[in-house]
């Protein structure tokens, strides 16, 4: 009996609708306000501190805010209104006409997540949008202990599926990741617009 499809999803810019090349700069407006610190003046300190790397480590979310409170001079509510500001940004709207496709895929398709992410954002995205109930697994890179492009984040996400890269639908809003991707012999669909994907996403099932 032939396996099921894996359609496999990134999340910011296809299921969440943020623009992840300018969301971060924004925040860090938001910081520079409200720390009251001038760029030069802030960028030395940050450059100055020890963060962890949230984006390949588990269980450093509190550690990356205590540094960024001290490094700033943040008073405590500074420091949950700036965190708080960063998971809004982080995870923009849901894209809810993609999200509710994916759901229906059950039956057809087994879907599932790879995501480059920060430590703090399984909690975070699952409040806001449910992904669990639709996703499985939900591969983060914080998690996986690395990142897109790098092959291993797709040989790490095959493993958690036990799916071969042929059997596999990658898709992301990024050539560099789907480049990624296709390194490692899994065909993917560069997101656009959803009903492009949709379309790509059908055409896989149809032909696999």
């Amino acid at each position: 009996m032939p396996k099921k499809p894996w359609i496999l999803f990134d999340i910011g810019g296809v299921l969440e609708v943020v623009d992840d090349d300018t969301w971060q700069e924004r925040w860090w407006e938001r910081v520079r306000a409200v720390s009251g610190l001038a760029g030069p003046d802030l960028d030395a300190r940050v450059a100055g501190a020890d963060f962890p790397r949230i984006d390949l480590t588990v269980g450093t979310e509190g550690a990356f805010w205590a540094g960024l409170a001290r490094a700033l001079d943040l008073d405590e509510q500074q420091r949950i209104s700036l965190r708080a500001d960063f998971w809004d940004a982080y995870c923009g709207a849901g894209n809810h006409e993609l999200i509710e496709y994916a759901r229906s895929l059950r039956g057809r398709a087994r879907t599932a997540i790879l995501s480059n992410s920060a430590d703090g954002a399984r909690d975070e995205e699952e409040r806001r949008f449910g992904f669990a109930s639709i996703f499985d697994p939900i591969c983060y890179s914080h998690e996986l202990g690395v990142a897109k492009p790098e092959p291993q984040a797709y040989l790490r996400t095959l493993r958690a599926l036990d799916a071969d890269a042929a059997d596999v639908l990658f898709i992301d809003d990024h050539r560099t990741a789907i480049d990624g991707a296709a390194a490692v012999g899994i065909r993917g669909v560069l997101h656009r617009d959803n009903a492009a994907t949709i379309a790509a996403i059908e055409s896989f099932l149809t032909s696999h």
